[in-house]
Parts: C-alpha cells; sequence; structure tokens
C-alpha cells in the first residue's frame, strides 16, 4: 500500500473586515482576532498593530519550529520563554518616507526550562533558522536578526 504524499504547497487565507481606518477584524479558519492601533494613533487598541503582530508572527514560529526541531533532535527543551527587540524605522509607516528595510534589526531571546544542555540548544537553534519561515522572511527583506538560545 502506498503511502500518503503531503501537499508541499498550501493556501493560506485570511478575510478581514475592516471596522475603521486602524481596526481590521481578521478571520483564520474559525479564529477572530482584531488588529488595531493604539488610542493615541486613531485606534481602539483591540489588538495589536500590524508591526507588532509581524513580532508575535516571527516570536510563534519561533516556538513551533524550534519544538519540531528538537523532537526531530531528541532534544528535550521544555517550555520556552521567548523576548523579543525589534529596531523599527517608523518614518515609512508616518509616510514621511519610503523605508527600505523598516525592520532594521530583531533580537530573539529564547530560554529553555528543559533539561537540553546548552551544546544541544544550539543544534536545536541552528536547525530552526534553517525552517523558520517568519525569520527567513524578515532576513530577505534585509532584516539582521539575531538568535540567542539559552537555559533558565
Amino acid at each position: 500500500m502506498a503511502g500518503i504524499k503531503m501537499k508541499t504547497t498550501v493556501k493560506l487565507r485570511a478575510h478581514a473586515e475592516c471596522q475603521s481606518h486602524s481596526r481590521a477584524d481578521i478571520q483564520i479558519r474559525d479564529l477572530s482576532f482584531a488588529i488595531d492601533e493604539p488610542v493615541e494613533r486613531g485606534g481602539s487598541n483591540l489588538g495589536p498593530t500590524p508591526t507588532d503582530t509581524a513580532i508575535a508572527a516571527l516570536i510563534g514560529c519561533t516556538n513551533v519550529i524550534g519544538h519540531k526541531c528538537a523532537k526531530a533532535l531528541g532534544v528535550e527543551i521544555g517550555h520556552l520563554s521567548i523576548d523579543a527587540v525589534c529596531d523599527f524605522d517608523r518614518r515609512g509607516v508616518t509616510l514621511q518616507e519610503e523605508i527600505e528595510v523598516p525592520f532594521s534589526a530583531i533580537t530573539l531571546n529564547v530560554v529553555s526550562d528543559g533539561v537540553a544542555q546548552q551544546e544541544e540548544l544550539d543544534r536545536v537553534a541552528e536547525e530552526t533558522e534553517k525552517y523558520c519561515p517568519l525569520s527567513k522572511l524578515f532576513k530577505a527583506a534585509g532584516t539582521k536578526v539575531e538568535v540567542h538560545w539559552s537555559k533558565l
């Protein structure tokens, strides 16, 4: 019996109803959430900004791909705590001028509470860098992405 072949390319779909100039109510699969601006920028603060969402997506991707890579390597990383710091040039979003690389640098600090030793975490980090699509997206756009893995 032949094995089931997994699709290598899929379509990701999302829909938004945009309630105002700043708020988009997003639907993806059976999930709903808002992307919005803070009150001081004319929004209603019902969700993260688009740029905040991009950083959150990188954190989420690092978590998911990191755990997949750890499992493939047989490394016990436990739970991760991830902090992000991003240098973001706002001149583009304020319409002052076009900015070629608005996210100039992102640093992620990934802390594992598992039993993995630092050398094992370094291997997980190397593999995660190969496969994380959000990290690749930022790097391809010219963003300097640094990810540091350490033990709790």
